[in-house]
């Protein structure tokens, strides 16, 4: 399968334990090979197996308390 790099805005972190958070429960998801998440810069670069959409990440990371956005 090839990989996808999927970039999105996540708003609501406040420090590095929010980013910390959406990378565990990101880099835990079957098909997600990294997540790069900054809550300084309220963004993640996520690449994933082609099987995942943007729209199932953006759910993902909207399950663990935040709101992101593509």
């Amino acid at each position: 399968m090839s990989e996808v790099i999927h970039n999105l805005t996540i708003t609501g972190m406040t420090c590095g334990g929010c980013s910390g958070r959406v990378t565990r429960v990101l880099e835990a998801t079957p098909g997600i090979i990294s997540a790069n998440i900054s809550h300084e810069k309220n963004s993640g670069v996520i690449t994933t197996t082609s099987q995942l959409s943007t729209e199932d990440i953006v759910a993902i990371v909207n399950d663990t308390g935040f709101n992101a956005s593509a």
